[in-house]
């Protein structure tokens, strides 16, 4: 007889599996995102009363949807208000048919909504990146509803607080239900232009793990591979968009360095000294792989505004050519920063520009990249952005210019966040 715990892992592991197509399914149906979370969320308590006496079900997920739409049944029989505004939307025939039809039950366990699922999955994620909400609120939402995640595991995932991460995702959810966004995908221009907001969520996820902002890891795996979760569940469901393909393809390949990037106590080891036979090369073929898929789609195209390379897929050439590089000294500076040049056409902002400078000084030398890095100095968007100063102290220092090195480590040191980080530049503040 398998032990309560053992069930209570397996719930949760199903949970994290099935919560995201549970959640859009049942939006679909009741068309409110809030709603619909806390039906799954009746469904998921029933299957922790029921099933260390029943067994696990042959197949988990179907029944917890099967017990939600039961769930969302009574609920709307019981809430005068929400069948008023079912009758009045007209959208959901599905729902209707089931109120006004009593021999509706039985038709639940017969549905099968599998070819519906990826359509729904696809509305979740662009509805939890809506722009009537923050981007705080979009990262905190796409985590909850389509990465399964509690408030309490986003919250030390930021290092935020687990009250301030749950009011964060109600508010988000209210804000969604008062400007009465449908649940409903984006068409045309509209879905191109919302688009950008669902990748840069994923891609924050991806860089909060990467390089966190704070606290004493300089890396949060977990969150990286979250966001890599949730980038291929999106190029599943979006395979013909190059953007999406793109930003799978960058995350891959800088997923790969994960291992090589930090030291046995911690510390973090720059680019151009890891030990690159630590780098996944399996990671690297994924990305190279969705990089090729990117830059077909963009061919296919043609030429125009739709055909033109899109920013992700520049940044995951960038990092093709470091994957590509069998040691620090084969990488390909001048490509990199030729890429950087048409990176920062396609999105010109003050930390492109930065990025360009560390290319080009690999490219054409310290005195080049320093030149534009002194051109940002005044730039107010960069005045508390560490990198800013360790950049320039970098450059010092290959110059000579020692004691100048010395205060930019310094003041780089007093800016960032992350006391990994804060370690390496002051070590560097002594020995530059």
């Amino acid at each position: 007889m398998i032990s309560t715990n053992e069930i209570h892992r397996v719930i949760d592991a199903v949970w994290r599996i099935e919560s995201a197509k549970l959640i859009a399914s049942l939006a679909r149906l009741v068309q409110d995102v809030g709603l619909a979370e806390d039906l799954a969320q009746d469904s998921l308590v029933i299957a922790l009363e029921q099933w260390p006496q029943s067994g696990i079900p042959n197949n988990p997920g179907a029944w917890l949807m099967a017990t939600a739409k039961h769930r969302a049944i009574d609920r709307i029989r019981r809430n005068v208000a929400l069948e008023r505004k079912v009758e009045e939307i007209g959208r959901d025939l599905e729902i209707q048919d089931r109120l006004t039809d009593t021999g509706f039950e039985a038709t639940i366990d017969d549905t099968d909504d599998t070819d519906d699922v990826g359509d729904d999955l696809l509305r979740l994620i662009f509805i939890a990146c809506h722009p009537v909400l923050s981007t705080e609120a979009r990262v905190a939402l796409t985590l909850r509803l389509i990465g399964g995640l509690k408030a309490d595991e986003i919250a030390r995932a930021f290092l935020a607080q687990e009250s301030t991460i749950a009011q964060r995702i109600v508010r988000a959810k209210r804000a969604l239900a008062e400007a009465h966004v449908p649940f409903e995908m984006p068409v045309g221009v509209a879905r191109d232009e919302r688009l950008g907001p669902v990748l840069e969520v994923i891609y924050l996820i991806f860089n909060e793990g990467y390089s966190a902002t704070a606290g004493d890891d300089w890396m949060r795996p977990a969150l990286c591979d979250e966001a890599l979760r949730l980038g291929r569940i999106l190029a599943g469901l979006t395979p013909h968009e190059p953007e999406v393909q793109g930003l799978l393809a960058l995350m891959e390949i800088q997923a790969s360095r994960i291992r090589a990037r930090t030291g046995p106590g911690g510390e973090p080891i720059l680019l151009l000294d890891q030990n690159r036979a630590r780098w996944d090369q399996l990671l690297i073929r994924r990305g190279l792989t969705a990089l090729v898929r990117a830059e077909a789609l963009m061919s296919a195209r043609g030429p125009g505004v739709m055909g033109r390379t899109g920013p992700y897929v520049v940044q995951a050439k960038i990092a093709a050519c470091h994957a590509q590089a069998r040691t620090a000294g084969a990488t390909d500076w001048s490509r990199i920063a030729a890429l950087y040049d048409e990176l920062a056409q396609l999105t010109p902002s003050p930390v492109v520009e930065l990025n360009r400078a560390v290319a080009v000084s690999m490219a054409d030398g310290p005195a080049a990249g320093l030149k534009i890095v002194d051109a940002l100095t005044s730039e107010p968007s960069l005045k508390a952005y560490h990198l800013l100063p360790s950049v320039r102290g970098n450059l010092l220092a290959k110059l000579g210019r020692l004691d100048e090195a010395r205060a930019e480590f310094e003041r780089a040191a007093s800016l960032t966040q992350n006391s990994r980080e804060r370690e390496l530049l002051l070590t560097r503040m002594h020995s530059p």
